[in-house]
C-alpha cells in the first residue's frame, strides 16, 4: 500500500514521538489505548475514527492537534488566504477600544452585510462569507466605539457574529489558531458591552472552539459557569429564545466534550438536557444556530461516533428518519452525512459501502467543510484502504480531495 495521505496524522505522531524520544507503551498508555493500536495508527493501518482520539493523542505527545493533522491544507485560494491575511490585521491593528474607521458605512448596511457573511456560512460557502469581512469588522468597531450611536447593542451583536463568522472561516480552512483568536475577539466585546443575548452566544462559541482544540478542561469549566450563569435568564415563553437556544447549544457541546473524554453517562444526560430544552422552544434559529428537536437529533449522532456506538446512534437516527433538510443549512446537511458515514463504518464490512454514500453526498453538499476537515480526509482513505476493489466513487473522491497517489 501507498502509505501518503493514508496515515499522515499516523506519521506525523510517529515522528513527534520520535523526536521526543518516547516509547510506544508510554503514548499509547497517556493516550488510554494500547501500543498495538498506536502502532497501527502509525502505520496507516487504522485511521482515527473520533476526534477525541485526535485529540488525546495530541495531549499524549505534548503537541497541538494541528500539529498532526498538518493544518492548512493547499484547499485554500489565493482570495481566501487574502480575506484571513486581511481578518488578521484587524485583529493586530486596532485594541478593542480603538476606533478604526471615521466614517463608516451606516449601521444597516453593516447588519444586513455580516447577514449575508452569516448566509454564506451557513452554507458552507466560506470563500464568500469571508469576502471584504475584515472591513465589516473595523467598521463595526467603529459604530461600538462612536459615543453618539444610538443602538450599540445591534452593532455589537452583530460584531460578535461577524468575528464567529470570521473564526469559523479560518477554522474551516485550517487556520486554527486565528479562528480561536478570532473567537476570542468576539468574546472580549460581548464581555465587554453586552446583555445575556450577545454574552452567552459569545460564551458558548468560545467553550466550542477551546474544544475544536482539544483544550477538553478548559471548555467544561466555561461551559459549566456559563450553564450556571444564563440557565436564570432562559425564557421560554417569549418570541425572543435565544438564551434559551444557546444553553441548549452549550450542553450539545458539553455531551460532545464529554464524549470526547469517554464520560458516556455525562454526555448522554446533557444531550436530555438539550432535548427538554429544545422540546420547549421549538425549532429555532437565533444567529443561524439552527437549534431545536432536528439539530439535537443530530448532535446525537455526532455523540454517538465520539462514544464508539456509531451503528447504534445510526439507527436510532434513521428509525425516525432526521428532516435535517428542513434546517436549510448546507453546512449541518453535510455534517450529518459525513458522521452518518463515521458511524457506519465503525460496524465495517458491508456497511463501509453506505458510508461510502454518505461521505460522497457530504462532499457533493458543502465541498469546503468536508475537503478541509482533517476527520474526513482521514475516514476517507480508511474506507479507501478496506474497500476490496477499486470502484469509481472511491476514485471520484480521492480526486476531489486532491489525493493523488494509487492504491496498491
Amino acid at each position: 500500500m501507498d502509505v501518503g495521505e493514508a496515515s499522515a496524522i499516523g506519521a506525523r505522531a510517529r515522528m513527534i514521538r520520535r523526536r521526543r524520544g518516547l516509547s510506544l507503551d508510554v503514548v499509547a498508555g497517556l493516550a488510554g489505548i494500547t501500543a498495538g493500536y498506536l502502532s497501527m495508527l502509525e502505520r496507516g493501518l487504522r485511521g482515527f475514527n473520533r476526534r477525541g482520539l485526535v485529540e488525546d493523542l495530541a495531549e499524549a505527545l505534548g503537541c497541538s492537534v494541528a500539529d498532526l493533522t498538518g493544518q492548512p491544507y493547499a484547499q485554500s485560494t489565493a482570495d481566501v488566504v487574502a480575506s484571513l491575511d486581511d481578518i488578521r490585521l484587524a485583529l493586530n491593528d486596532y485594541r478593542l477600544d480603538e476606533r478604526p474607521i471615521a466614517s463608516p458605512r451606516p449601521l444597516e448596511v453593516l447588519v444586513n452585510k455580516t447577514d449575508d457573511a452569516s448566509a454564506h456560512r451557513d452554507q458552507a460557502h466560506y470563500n464568500r462569507a469571508s469576502r471584504n469581512l475584515s472591513a465589516v469588522l473595523l467598521e463595526l468597531q467603529s459604530h461600538i466605539q462612536d459615543r453618539r450611536s444610538t443602538d450599540r447593542q445591534t452593532a455589537l451583536m452583530a460584531l460578535v457574529d461577524a468575528w464567529m463568522i470570521a473564526a469559523a472561516v479560518a477554522k474551516n480552512f485550517g487556520y486554527i489558531d486565528l479562528s480561536l483568536a478570532a473567537t476570542q475577539r468576539g468574546y472580549d466585546y460581548a464581555e465587554l458591552h453586552g446583555g445575556p443575548d450577545v454574552l452567552s452566544f459569545a460564551r458558548w462559541y468560545l467553550a466550542l472552539g477551546r474544544m475544536r482544540v482539544g483544550a477538553r478542561n478548559r471548555a467544561t469549566a466555561m461551559l459549566t459557569q456559563a450553564i450556571d450563569d444564563f440557565s436564570p435568564s432562559v425564557q421560554l415563553a417569549t418570541s425572543d429564545t435565544t438564551v434559551a437556544e444557546m444553553v441548549g447549544l452549550m450542553h450539545l457541546t458539553f455531551a460532545q466534550t464529554a464524549a470526547r473524554s469517554k464520560l458516556s453517562d455525562d454526555a448522554h444526560a446533557h444531550l436530555d438536557e438539550a432535548e427538554r430544552i429544545a422540546q420547549q422552544v421549538g425549532e429555532r434559529n437565533a444567529l443561524r444556530r439552527h437549534f431545536g428537536p432536528t439539530n439535537v437529533a443530530a448532535w446525537r449522532v455526532a455523540v454517538g461516533v465520539e462514544l464508539n456506538e456509531g451503528a447504534r446512534a445510526y439507527a436510532d437516527a434513521t428509525s425516525l428518519p432526521i428532516n435535517v433538510q428542513a434546517l436549510g443549512s448546507s453546512e449541518r446537511i453535510s455534517a450529518l452525512h459525513l458522521d452518518f458515514s463515521r458511524a457506519l463504518a465503525q460496524e465495517g464490512g458491508q456497511r463501509d459501502w453506505d458510508a461510502l454514500r454518505h461521505l460522497d453526498a457530504a462532499d457533493r453538499i458543502a465541498p469546503q467543510l468536508i475537503r478541509s476537515d482533517p476527520m474526513a480526509r482521514d475516514h476517507f482513505t480508511t474506507l479507501d484502504r478496506r474497500a476490496p476493489r477499486r470502484v469509481w466513487e472511491l476514485d471520484s473522491l480521492r480526486n476531489r480531495f486532491g489525493l493523488d497517489h494509487s492504491r496498491s
